[in-house]
């Protein structure tokens, strides 16, 4: 089967992989060792970037706008260009599906296979309309973006939903149910593993939060439960390199918070971790703590449970698919840092029913959560748009489309 992956922010290769950019990566690499041809299109941002072959899936720049890294807020008056490239390419050997990661890259696949009988699997990685509802004033993005997500929701062949949560959202929208498939994301299960290096604990007890530095991540929340556990410290990872900290406006707000709050010297903050060191951080953490505002999946509670650690996880999104209350870890208010406190004293207090917590995530994420099986789950949402061409796979990745 060819498929033509489509996200247009959010590359396989890019050095700051986020959670789309890991989801397309890994999704690909999976759907290639299943025997399919997957091409990956996503934004040029350097002018020597070329057509390359890695992980067993081919990469392929577009050439849409400034040859530089853009906020991907700036990226709609792109999308018309990245759109005619797509056309282009696929008009003399179209492929069999196009999946789509992100709102604009499913703008772009709409307007590039609308004359090529080519079906559009969509993936919007969150919603304008909900990001609307829990920011207000905060949210970022084109005033098009609600707009056009519902022409792209009501257009798309097939909807791929992260979580149940994102059905209800699009049911609200007027998308039929039978239109929809949840399809979660995964974990790396080579990479997130129990056993391995740790890193080492300078407190008691350790709490491991991991994120973007923007505020609905909920970070300030952590940071005031924080003052809550005497004898506890915070890893807040992620933002730019550590020696780039000082110059980010929110991790200078965050630091400024913890010193209001009588904890600076037990948060650290080691800027951004690679995908290499992040298993290591993870073991260290008695629990790992996720306290968005919203949250359209979430891959760091997987990753914390593919190495045994329980999670306590705001009942927001996604995370309430993948962590279940009582078994796998714990699920709280969002936004409410007494309940947060509470739970993380109690888990704390509790090394077997924290034990306990993270082996029963670990063999939930094996069971549920490998690349493979979110792979296998993905080709049944493409079965439902194009019957009969899925199965058999091709033997052998040929040349991109």
């Amino acid at each position: 089967m060819r498929i033509a992956m489509v996200s247009e922010h959010a590359g396989p290769l890019a050095a700051d992989a986020g959670g789309q950019s890991v989801h397309v990566a890994e999704l690909s690499s999976a759907l290639s060792r299943m025997g399919h041809d997957v091409t990956v299109y996503t934004r040029q941002e350097t002018p020597d970037a070329t057509e390359v072959s890695h992980d067993g899936y081919f990469v392929v720049p577009v050439p849409a706008g400034p040859q530089r890294t853009l906020p991907k807020d700036e990226l709609l008056p792109h999308m018309r260009s990245f759109g005619e490239f797509l056309r282009e390419r696929w008009a003399t050997r179209p492929p069999d599906v196009v999946h789509a990661h992100f709102w604009m890259s499913g703008l772009a696949s709409l307007l590039a296979a609308a004359d090529l009988d080519v079906p559009v699997a969509q993936t919007f990685h969150g919603l304008g309309a909900v990001e609307r509802r829990h920011q207000g004033r905060k949210t970022t993005g084109p005033a098009e973006r609600l707009r056009l997500e519902r022409l792209i929701a009501k257009r798309a062949d097939r909807i791929v939903a992260t979580c149940s949560d994102e059905v209800f959202e699009l049911a609200r929208m007027g998308v039929p149910r039978a239109r929809m498939s949840v399809v979660p994301c995964g974990v790396d299960l080579d990479r997130f593993t129990v056993d391995g290096p740790c890193r080492e604990k300078t407190a008691k007890s350790r709490v491991v939060a991991v994120g973007r530095l923007v505020p609905r991540k909920g970070f300030d929340d952590v940071i005031a439960a924080l003052a809550r556990l005497p004898g506890t410290e915070l890893v807040l990872a992620g933002g730019p390199e550590k020696g780039s900290l000082a110059r980010d406006p929110e991790a200078r707000r965050l630091r400024a918070l913890a010193g209001r709050l009588g904890v600076g010297e037990r948060v650290l903050m080691p800027g951004r971790v690679s995908r290499a060191d992040m298993p290591a951080l993870l073991r260290s953490a008695d629990v790992v703590v996720c306290a968005p505002w919203h949250e359209p999946f979430g891959i760091v509670p997987l990753e914390a449970m593919a190495c045994g650690i329980p999670v306590v996880a705001a009942a927001v999104g996604g995370l309430t698919d993948t962590v279940v209350d009582g078994v796998t870890g714990a699920l709280v208010p969002p936004r409410d840092p007494r309940a947060l406190a509470t739970t993380l004293r109690e888990l704390l207090a509790e090394p077997a029913l924290a034990h306990a917590y993270g082996a029963a995530g670990n063999d939930r994420v094996r069971a549920r959560y490998s690349w493979d099986r979110v792979a296998a789950d993905t080709l049944r949402a493409y079965e439902k748009i194009q019957p009969g061409v899925v199965s058999p796979p091709s033997a052998a990745m040929t040349s991109p489309l």
